[in-house]
């Protein structure tokens, strides 16, 4: 027996349960389902039908879960066609991962199919792409399963953050896919397209779903400050903690004792950065070190998913740097242009130099794309012209960084913060403009934007004398729901009193969401900032929500590694002091 308040504490927890349980298999059923194509979609309609007078009580649960989605019908007619007649949560969420892994080879092997039937070599780069990325949906997918299995009631609240920032991926590798077919000519990109729509649909709808749950769940489990003090992941129980990032990072190289030296002289251990990579444990739970010494490294890596926890020091931005020339009018897509790419979560990266060297004839070239959770680069050097930093998805921060280029620069739908950064606005191609960001939100739900605190964007050096012949601007819209905040940064001259550029007519400029907030220089006046629909006026209490501590979950995970990282406001007189609770207008703007 139970005293009253012992008793609505049993029932409330309950509730949270049961509801949290729903949700959770729900998401899953809703986004897996629809990651396959569509040529199944009339033999689920007839087991659906089947048992369309045998509701069980989790499929009208599933009603109401599909309530606050955008595509109601696909979000039900996906669930009830696979729930059958189960009940169990657990045997639900089975049953829903292996038909997603199903339905995912299924895809993959018509991608395979399209590419081994087509002749244009980009259409082939663009296919094989596909492939690539749904294999990352599939991982995402595991990710969130592996989140399930471990479902702790004291950690609601990141869990949650967790999922939205996965699921968000998830969107954005679709998108990523359909992307790699700009400028091709044959029929394979209608065809992914299409076998993608369903997919696209539910991944929309398992994105609400959080949404909406994540709300109803904060409120009521909101009540008191010891109950939400419970809900935070304390600062010392994060991974950095237990294995000494702080004092690795502190170290000077010849403090360092790292797990593997590289020296193009034949001075470490190795003379490439893939040899060091090559040493990697798979699926690392220990900082691996990797300390690249002074020089010039002609390289494309890519750091896969599996090598985690990695920590990669060179001798400084301008010493130690990895560059590579591919690029799209050579016939890559954007997308493999990437000098380095990383994909390995817990990333660190300190005193190195990223480069495409391919330069602005080549138009888009990117020197580092990001894919990696809770990724940190700190001091480090980012330089090309088109599309330099593709800050692709899931949780990113930079300090004390500089990127450099020409056109959208740095793009991407990551949740990324760029803290004490430079921008370096270099000289484009005559008939060319700059442009600063591009950022790729697809989805108004989704967690991600690109944010500028306490920056600077200024004329590079070779621009300088010619600035005033080129115009620059801040961002444009590349997808429909994009997101840029900068804040507390310096703006230089060079950016025309517009601000803003459009992307194409009026494609984004009612949906996107722009914001300038208390930044100096001659070119932040937003006297004659244009004024379409998406340029907002923030207050100070809604600004905090896109500071790190809280935007990206920032303190639990940057704090450890000694990264110099503010978590709130910089700005004189503004409090720097956060908690994790975000407020819903910051989650869906």
């Amino acid at each position: 027996m139970y005293s009253d308040g012992e008793g609505s504490k049993k029932r409330k927890r309950m509730t949270i349960i049961g509801i949290s349980s729903i949700f959770l298999v729900a998401m899953v059923i809703a986004i897996t389902v629809g990651v396959g194509v569509n040529n199944n979609e009339n033999e689920e309609e007839i087991n659906g039908s089947s048992q369309k007078n045998h509701l069980s009580s989790s499929m009208k649960a599933v009603k109401v879960i599909c309530q606050p989605t955008d595509y109601k019908e696909q979000c039900v007619k996906s669930l009830n066609a696979n729930a059958g007649n189960a009940t169990d949560p657990k045997e639900l969420v089975k049953v829903a991962f292996e038909v997603a892994m199903k339905h995912i080879n299924n895809a993959a092997k018509k991608s395979t199919l399209l590419q081994d039937l087509e002749k244009d070599p980009r259409t082939r780069l663009a296919l094989n792409g596909c492939k690539e990325l749904m294999n990352e949906s599939i991982a995402e997918l595991k990710h969130s399963f592996e989140a399930i299995g471990d479902f702790d009631m004291t950690k609601l609240d990141d869990m949650m953050a967790n999922l939205k920032i996965w699921l968000s991926a998830a969107i954005t590798y679709q998108e990523t896919c359909l992307d790699g077919f700009q400028n091709t000519t044959s029929e394979a990109g209608k065809k992914m397209k299409a076998a993608l729509q369903t997919a696209m649909q539910l991944s929309s709808n398992g994105l609400a779903i959080v949404s909406e749950m994540s709300t109803i769940l904060s409120d009521m489990i909101s009540g008191s400050g010891a109950n939400r003090r419970l809900l935070n992941i304390d600062d010392e129980k994060i991974w950095f903690n237990n294995f000494g990032v702080r004092r690795l990072l502190s170290q000077t190289p010849t403090e360092l004792k790292p797990n593997v030296v590289v020296a193009k002289d034949g001075s470490g251990d190795v003379k490439t950065i893939h040899e060091g990579l090559d040493r990697i444990p798979k699926m690392n739970n220990k900082t691996f070190v990797i300390y690249i010494k002074e020089g010039v490294y002609v390289e494309h890596v890519q750091v896969n998913r599996s090598m985690t926890n990695l920590m990669m020091i060179g001798d400084g931005a301008q010493k130690t740097r990895i560059t590579g020339n591919k690029n799209f009018i050579d016939g890559i897509t954007t997308f493999h242009t990437s000098t380095v790419a990383i994909l390995g979560d817990n990333f660190i990266a300190k005193n190195i130099g990223f480069e495409n060297s391919a330069g602005a004839i080549k138009h888009q070239a990117v020197a580092l794309r990001v894919s990696a959770d809770m990724s940190i680069f700190y001091n480090c050097s980012m330089d090309g012209y088109q599309d330099t930093l593709y800050a692709h998805t899931k949780r990113q921060f930079y300090r004390d960084c500089t990127i450099s280029g020409t056109i959208d620069f740095v793009f991407g739908d990551a949740a990324a913060v760029f803290q004490n950064c430079k921008f370096l606005v270099r000289k484009p191609l005559d008939n060319q403009q700059c442009i600063v960001t591009a950022q790729g939100r697809k989805e108004r739900r989704q967690p991600s934007a690109l944010i500028l605190q306490n920056c600077s964007i200024t004329a590079a050096p070779e621009l300088v004398p010619f600035k005033t012949q080129f115009k620059s601007y801040l961002g444009r819209p590349w997808k429909e729901y994009s997101r840029t905040i900068i804040l507390e940064s310096f703006i230089d001259d060079l950016i025309q009193p517009a601000g803003w550029l459009p992307w194409l007519g009026d494609f984004g400029l009612k949906t996107c969401f722009y914001t300038e907030y208390n930044n100096r220089g001659p070119g932040s006046s937003t006297a004659q900032r244009v004024t379409w629909r998406g340029i907002k006026a923030i207050t100070p209490q809604h600004v905090v929500d896109f500071t790190p501590g809280r935007f990206i979950r920032g303190d639990p995970w940057i704090k450890p590694t000694g990264v110099p990282y503010a978590s709130g406001l910089m700005a004189a007189g503004t409090s720097t002091t956060t908690t994790t609770t975000m407020s819903k207008s910051a989650e869906v703007v």
